[in-house]
């Protein structure tokens, strides 16, 4: 077996919280190397790009983390497209979610923060709404960014200027450690060879399939299927987030719709025609005349979850091992604070007590209770 003596930071994982660490990190002057096994199966890949707090509803520290992510992310996609001199494609377009009654609306977790729409206010914002819809609540302060297409590149393109290295078709096949601190990996390359890489740091950020490589980290493959249909240029203007489906439009009238959520599935690959009816009726739902809108792609992807719903953000008991997975729904939205703050604690910059307050909800630790009943039995 080869060894590499260059002991880089790794990270473990080149999706789009993989990535946003390298680039965090490198701008800080660590010497970085991502190991991925496919940065194409990455949820960075595959989700809609929304950065939506508040109209997803999100409550307690992870609507907090979720605010200051948000407010973090004007400067963080200025130092991306800096550094790779590409663009990401963000937009505060605003969110748009409707309400079948005025209920509904007042009982949403989020309504304080947004602009309250009555039924000829819908229509304005969003001609062809269905007729079932008869309030909303409009989140001008949310938006999104166009991963698929803009930001993941970039992000790529950012990394390679700064000097971080890539390994791509990697199999990761264990973390070498003493008991109480890593020594390595042991990994094999895209063409068989099997190599030892020396390395005191690294980070687990493999979304979902992160479990494979910690066994005691509690994350699971949530599948969703989405697809885009073209509608004609400024058809819609905002984000629709209703009930089970959410409609993105991007700048060129290409709309993402998304998505399913099949936590049965596993990593169950491929398409079903289930999940595209669900997609079909999600659309009729909203606005019924954008399912005569032409079909331009289809796809699925796996999010990473937690028995919480919450992301993993922090130290492993293992020293030297660091953790950013199991963003679910919100890795988009997350992927600016979870670099910011991961990488002061790798670089020991001292973080201020609210950010402290907050890392403390999201450790790897809070699900030990129930890690060691689970083994009891």
């Amino acid at each position: 077996m080869k060894v590499s003596s260059q002991n880089p930071l790794l990270i473990l994982g080149g999706g789009l919280i993989g990535l946003s660490l390298a680039h965090a990190l490198a701008l800080k002057g660590k010497k970085v190397e991502v190991l991925s096994r496919n940065r194409n199966e990455a949820a960075g890949f595959v989700a809609a790009g929304m950065l939506a707090p508040h109209a997803e509803g999100l409550q307690g520290k992870i609507l907090e983390l979720g605010q200051q992510s948000l407010n973090l992310i004007p400067n963080w996609v200025k130092q991306i497209e800096t550094s790779s001199g590409m663009s990401c494609g963000l937009r505060q377009c605003g969110v748009l979610v409707p309400f079948t009654s005025e209920h509904q609306l007042n009982e949403y977790p989020t309504a304080c923060f947004g602009k309250k729409l009555n039924r000829s206010d819908l229509e304005k914002e969003t001609p062809g709404i269905a007729e079932h819809w008869k309030s909303g609540l409009l989140f001008e302060q949310d938006g999104q960014i166009d991963n698929r297409r803009q930001l993941m590149r970039a992000l790529e393109k950012a990394c390679v200027e700064l000097g971080v290295k890539f390994q791509e078709g990697v199999r990761v096949l264990k973390l070498v450690h003493n008991g109480s601190y890593l020594e390595g990996i042991n990994i094999q390359s895209a063409e068989g060879e099997e190599l030892y890489i020396k390395s005191r740091q690294a980070i687990i950020c493999s979304g979902a399939w992160s479990n494979q490589l910690l066994k005691d980290l509690t994350i699971y493959p949530v599948k969703g299927q989405m697809m885009s249909i073209q509608g004609p240029r400024n058809s819609l203007k905002r984000i629709i987030f209703g009930p089970g489906t959410y409609l993105v439009p991007r700048e060129d009238g290409l709309i993402v719709i998304g998505a399913t959520s099949e936590p049965e599935a596993g990593f169950r690959e491929g398409l079903t025609p289930f999940g595209q009816r669900q997609l079909k009726a999600g659309i009729h739902n909203l606005i019924p005349i954008a399912n005569s809108w032409p079909t331009m792609e289809r796809w699925w992807g796996f999010r990473p979850c937690t028995p919480d719903e919450k992301p993993i953000i922090g130290a492993h008991s293992l020293e030297g091992v660091w953790i950013a997975t199991g963003h679910y729904r919100n890795g988009v939205l997350l992927a600016a604070i979870t670099a910011h703050l991961l990488s002061k604690c790798i670089c020991k910059e001292k973080l201020d007590d609210y950010e402290n307050d907050l890392l403390l909800s999201f450790t790897f630790n809070r699900f030990a209770e129930k890690l060691i009943m689970t083994h009891q039995y």
